[in-house]
């Protein structure tokens, strides 16, 4: 089953960053027009062994799905090296830059919001990140790994 995971706060913490940056630097609208932005992201907690789970895993096919920034070109750049250095090389070959969510086919899509990048016209099941059914990544692996995914 293929399953897809957002980046920005899924896997890594960009609000976090961004308020950050903003009260460094009021005078930027953008903080993640910045150089280097994407790529000094922290991970938020559990995300990097959710993924290693996916990743070990016979049953899910993990991809890494993520809207790139337009107001930051680098971001393309900089989210595949975030992955690198994160999961490995090899792993950078399931990352997926796309705006409309909804052009991609699968099984599941993990995200942060329901709707503004197509994820409320995706086809497959839509497991809304940060909700109530879905706080963090320890309600995630345990709704994939020990309850009832299919």
């Amino acid at each position: 089953m293929i399953v897809y995971i957002d980046m920005d706060d899924v896997l890594c913490d960009f609000k976090g960053e961004f308020d950050k940056d903003l009260k460094l630097n009021p005078g930027i609208k953008f903080p993640q027009s910045q150089y280097g932005f994407f790529t000094k992201l922290p991970a938020l907690d559990g995300a990097i062994s959710a993924v290693n789970d996916f990743i070990q895993s016979k049953k899910y096919e993990p991809y890494i799905l993520t809207a790139p920034s337009v107001k930051n070109p680098l971001s393309y750049t900089e989210k595949r090296v975030w992955i690198e250095k994160m999961f490995g090389l090899e792993f950078s070959e399931r990352l997926i830059l796309c705006s409309n969510k909804a052009l991609l086919k699968g099984d599941y899509l993990i995200d942060d919001n329901n709707q503004g990048k197509g994820q409320e016209n995706f086809s497959g099941t839509f497991i809304h990140f940060g909700s109530e059914g879905f706080p963090d990544w320890k309600s995630i692996t345990k709704y994939f790994f020990t309850d009832n995914a299919n």
